[in-house]
């Protein structure tokens, strides 16, 4: 039974969000790179006064649907 609970909270908690050199470190390119994706519509973000904020969740599914491309 408490494994059921564990799994509850565990799927409930809101995911993480990450700034740019996080994701430029999860997706093994440069600083640079993130910026230009973004510069291009190529990347999912979201602002936060002058900072950019992503979800990897959202940043990974672009990825496996093809649409992050150099």
């Amino acid at each position: 039974m408490n494994r059921e609970l564990e799994t509850t909270n565990t799927e409930a908690m809101p995911e993480k969000w990450v700034n740019l050199e996080d994701i430029a470190e999860h997706l093994s390119v440069s600083t640079d790179t993130v910026r230009a994706w973004i510069k291009n519509g190529k990347l999912p973000y979201y602002r936060a006064g002058k900072r950019y904020k992503f979800k990897i969740s959202e940043v990974d599914a672009w990825l496996r649907d093809g649409k992050i491309t150099e």
